[in-house]
């Protein structure tokens, strides 16, 4: 089999209502941006993958990483992936592009993706992730739908200036929920957006305090209360609390990661394969961990294909507890989350979500929709 060409599409998919994330303070988002790529084989089957985008960034590189595309063997992953690894270095972090390789290995034998990896289950607990930051009691009200909804687990964001007021939203839900829901809590501290509004700045000494803190709230983790790289910061928080500690989203190779397991940065480590080297290379992160008896739950705040990428991953490995599933109406639902997608990924009635069951990523792409959202830029 060989890869005979590549569709590239920059799609900007309209939000229902304005989204304002709460790690770009001052920016909100209007659409769920993406590229998308199509990738088509001389057999008839064609893979998909997609990254995260803002404006018309990634305008060059589909034309560029297709000279890198055509003439190649789907199944030679290792390979791409020392292409993909190159590619950094002339400044694109396209990790993504190795989730296409995946989607036409499994559509090519007929089985998604994780049971070619691993098959270890086939649904996974999942946790609301809400991004935006509320005042206590608009939140509490959000928790409570959340459960029932479905959900047993909810994620917080706690980016104020004043941490107190932090905590007042993390002891509203707690109250609002009981003791039977899990709640987690990230402080998006390992990589800060500058330029258009005002954010805090965690040090060592705030992030121990609010680990202790959230420690009587019985939190379930606390999320990048560090800088992505402060391996001595991180490991001693790590000892110094209760509370276990997750990050790693934006670290994006193996070195990282050794260096954050072997340093005993994280309980947790939470690399997304669409920004950490893909799909082969997040197993051999979760291998890694798994060996230091370390979770490994994935970040997937991306969009429906970068979801399900992830999900194929945590539906092979046997170390990981909970499936991030990005969600905080009005603004950032799976209809919008998923508009690439021919049907949205959702939760059922106790809280999880399935890994995809269909050949390779287990989704189908509404390529009416790409279009109509999305501009050719190859």
């Amino acid at each position: 089999m060989k890869i005979v060409d590549v569709e590239g599409y920059l799609c900007h998919f309209p939000l229902r209502e304005p989204f304002h994330p709460s790690w770009i303070p001052g920016l909100p988002s209007h659409n769920n941006s993406a590229v998308i790529l199509h990738v088509l084989t001389d057999e008839g089957i064609d893979g998909a993958c997609a990254g995260i985008a803002f404006a018309g960034e990634w305008k060059g590189f589909p034309e560029l990483i297709k000279l890198f595309l055509v003439g190649r063997d789907p199944f030679q992953v290792e390979d791409f992936v020392q292409v993909l690894r190159s590619a950094k270095v002339i400044g694109f972090r396209a990790w993504f592009v190795e989730i296409a390789f995946w989607d036409i290995i499994g559509k090519a034998v007929g089985q998604p993706v994780y049971r070619l990896l691993g098959g270890s289950r086939e649904r996974v607990k999942a946790y609301a992730s809400t991004g935006e930051l509320r005042d206590p009691e608009t939140r509490a009200q959000d928790a409570v739908r959340l459960v029932e909804e479905g959900f047993r687990a909810i994620k917080l964001r706690i980016r104020s200036e004043d941490v107190r007021s932090d905590l007042a939203v993390v002891e509203a839900v707690r109250v609002a929920v009981g003791d039977e829901v899990e709640i987690m809590v990230d402080a998006n501290q390992a990589w800060l957006i500058h330029g258009f509004a005002a954010y805090p700045k965690w040090d060592l000494k705030r992030a121990l305090w609010v680990a202790r803190e959230l420690e009587h709230l019985r939190v379930a983790w606390l999320e990048e209360p560090l800088r992505m790289r402060d391996y001595d910061g991180l490991a001693l928080l790590r000892r110094s609390t209760s509370i276990p500690i997750s990050g790693g989203e934006l670290n994006d190779d193996l070195d990282d990661f050794r260096e954050l397991i072997n340093r005993g940065c994280y309980d947790i480590i939470q690399p997304d394969v669409t920004f950490a080297g893909g799909i082969l290379m997040g197993r051999k992160i979760a291998g890694m961990a798994e060996a230091a008896h370390i979770t490994y739950s994935p970040h997937t705040w991306t969009n429906g294909l970068g979801l399900a990428a992830n999900l194929q991953l945590m539906g092979a490995i046997p170390n990981c507890t909970h499936c991030e599933f990005p969600y905080d109406p009005p603004g950032w639902t799976p209809e919008g989350r998923d508009a690439m997608l021919a049907e949205p990924i959702l939760v059922d009635a106790e809280g999880y979500v399935a890994v995809p069951d269909g050949p390779g990523l287990g989704v189908e792409l509404d390529w009416e929709k790409v279009r109509a959202h999305g501009e050719r830029i190859v």
